[in-house]
């Protein structure tokens, strides 16, 4: 009788846990979808915002929609981002190099895509270039005139480099460059040679870049020594992948700083006078640069403008955070930064509205909710057509009640286990004792 008592525990302890399922009862938040009143796309996409993360459930498993009608089933839907996970640079090659005259020519076999910048790698420092490009699509029809551009590298300046061609949305198979290189003011004289073109990269087209969108934002902007800080504070859950600075309108200056990100868990720890040195150690620490170079050397215009910083950084925790961004000023003076933006990839979450779409609700806010698992999702091709959707403000679910604790008995009162367990191995102990005395006896 006591093993079997001591199997049925056992047994017990090991049922396999059901499935939680959705409810709209058991959703604490709720925020309306509004879709265009002309609308007749098929599919239909909503931005999720930074205001969804802190209250949803890690990765975003408990969210679900629900028509306005009692009783409607969930309506599925597919997550995405505003481009494929992963963009790899794929390298252009280069042809017929060679001289013409002073310049350096060459063609540039180009890939299989649409494509809008071009990254030359170029061997040499001090140097302005510039390149005129022209498109073919075939040698017996005429070429097209993709422009001139200005390349440079300004490293005895301490201002930086650019060596990439910004072309507008193309498809030719095949470039011809046309390279004129002399040296920057002040430099060495500039020995042009078919040898300073190495390389040529095709970056992802413009059409297929990121977009981002806001995670967190600060005006609070603060000059000491030599150092310009922003510090920000950032729920939990909530996704930072690029940081981005906006500088005064009336700023025209060139500028090159380093820049230093720091992020640490515990946003409650007083803030110090002195650089973060007494802080806990920072979980994240990007370091980059952000810089202008506006000006024209020798006859040629350059542009360049760098004010925003890819940076996964470990806010995307399960905790909240506090991100600290430390410009190096040197010995310059602090750069007019009026605010500074944490941003996060855009994320859309997309559905086919059904026939009367009025009353569309999102709601979330059940961490217990495993992801939904939709034939949608897993067929899902998102369409360039899509209808823009916009999310309600963030309100309380009205119908809102705490979900049973559906855990076996052993995981809400663990002690249990083992008191049913004590009781046994003293049963047992009873039983050998009164065996033994038995024995004793006879």
């Amino acid at each position: 009788m006591i093993l079997h008592l001591l199997a049925l525990l056992l047994l017990w302890q090991a049922a396999p846990a059901t499935r939680q399922q959705a409810s709209p009862a058991y959703l604490r938040y709720r925020r309306t979808i509004t879709l265009p009143t002309s609308s007749i796309a098929s599919q239909s996409c909503t931005l999720i915002d930074a205001q969804v993360f802190p209250h949803a459930a890690p990765y975003l498993t408990d969210l679900r929609i629900y028509p306005a009608t009692p009783g409607s089933r969930e309506l599925p839907y597919a997550i995405t981002l505003s481009e494929p996970d992963h963009l790899d640079n794929e390298p252009a090659q280069v042809l017929n190099l060679g001289m013409t005259g002073r310049n350096i020519t060459f063609d540039l076999q180009m890939p299989a895509r649409p494509y809008a910048d071009i990254t030359l790698d170029l061997d040499g420092h001090d140097f302005l270039a510039t390149a005129t490009v022209t498109g073919h699509y075939s040698d017996s029809a005429p070429p097209t005139s993709l422009g001139t551009f200005t390349l440079f590298d300004l490293a005895t300046q301490h201002l930086s480099r650019s060596t990439t061609l910004h072309l507008q949305e193309s498809t030719f198979p095949r470039l011809h460059v046309e390279l004129s290189v002399t040296a920057a003011p002040g430099a060495p004289a500039f020995i042009t040679k078919p040898q300073l073109v190495r390389a040529a990269t095709v970056p992802p087209s413009r059409e297929a870049q990121t977009l981002y969108t806001l995670s967190a934002e600060t005006t609070a902007i603060e000059n000491r020594g030599h150092q310009t800080i922003a510090r920000l504070l950032v729920p939990q859950r909530v996704p930072i992948e690029r940081i981005s600075f906006t500088l005064a309108t009336t700023f025209k200056s060139n500028f090159s700083r380093d820049v230093r990100i720091l992020d640490h868990p515990d946003p409650d720890r007083p803030q110090p006078q002195t650089p973060p040195s007494d802080l806990p150690i920072a979980t994240e620490s990007v370091t980059s640069t952000i810089q202008r170079v506006h000006l024209t050397q020798a006859g040629r215009e350059i542009r360049q403008q760098q004010l925003s910083i890819p940076a996964t950084l470990g806010a995307n925790m399960q905790s909240a955070a506090a991100v600290e961004v430390y410009i190096e000023n040197g010995d310059d003076a602090p750069l007019p930064i009026t605010s500074v933006r944490l941003e996060m990839r855009e994320r859309r979450l997309c559905f086919e509205p059904p026939a009367d779409a009025s009353g569309l609700t999102l709601l979330y806010g059940d961490p217990t909710l495993p992801a939904p698992q939709y034939d949608f999702a897993r067929l899902f091709t998102p369409t360039a057509r899509a209808a823009s959707a916009q999310l309600g403000p963030e309100q309380l679910n009205p119908i809102y009640t705490s979900r049973p604790d559906s855990r076996p008995l052993t995981e809400r009162h663990p002690a249990l286990l083992w008191i049913a367990l004590l009781a046994v191995v003293c049963s047992l102990a009873l039983v050998a004792f009164r065996s033994t005395a038995h024995h004793h006896h006879k």
